[in-house]
């Protein structure tokens, strides 16, 4: 796929930098359908070139900060060496500095975000709570809210279990299945059904 098929899926004013970090590698750029378990993939082929999947349905904003998320894994590779941890530190500059490079290809209210994330950027989308916020990720039925609006004492179901949010355990909420009687912590995103 070439650089100029994507512009569809992505916002203006991005092909001058893809150009510039494509540069001379030879990259095979799948675009997938929704994938609930990740939003890109990148890996090298045995022929030593590239490939990057990315879902299909992201906005133009989201498709291409994943996008820049697996282009980072490909030049930190080649830059420091196969050898380097996927999010590891050199991931994680190249990645910084390829989001600050780029800044001006986002919106304003974006902007912030996307700063304050490349301070330290995750390895998972999902972890940064700001960014999941911002384009409203979420697969799920209606009805559904993130555990964070929840008080103590509420009831609520996830995945078809029911459980009782007991409290809160640094940034998690402990949880109790109702079921089991196990404990369980939640992440502040996850997204539950409230029981009436």
């Amino acid at each position: 796929m070439s650089i100029q098929s994507l512009e569809k899926y992505l916002p203006k004013n991005t092909l001058d930098h893809l150009r510039n970090w494509f540069s001379d590698h030879s990259i095979h750029i799948k675009i997938t359908r929704n994938r609930n378990s990740k939003l890109g993939d990148y890996r090298k082929l045995r022929d030593l070139s590239h490939e990057i999947t990315i879902n299909s349905t992201l906005q133009p904003q989201l498709f291409f900060f994943v996008l820049t998320h697996e282009l980072a894994h490909l030049i930190a590779f080649e830059k420091f060496g196969r050898r380097i941890s996927p999010h590891g530190n050199e991931w994680k500059e190249t990645f910084r500095n390829m989001l600050l490079e780029s800044i001006e290809v986002y919106e304003d209210d974006l902007k912030s975000i996307i700063i304050k994330f490349s301070k330290s950027p995750k390895a998972n989308f999902m972890a940064s709570p700001d960014l999941v916020k911002y384009f409203h990720i979420e697969n799920h039925e209606d009805g559904e809210v993130y555990i964070e609006t929840l008080t103590k004492g509420d009831h609520f179901i996830y995945r078809n279990d029911k459980y009782l949010l007991e409290g809160l355990i640094k940034k998690n909420y402990l949880c109790l299945n109702l079921v089991t009687g196990r404990k369980y912590s939640f992440k502040p995103l996850a997204r539950v059904k409230k029981c009436s």
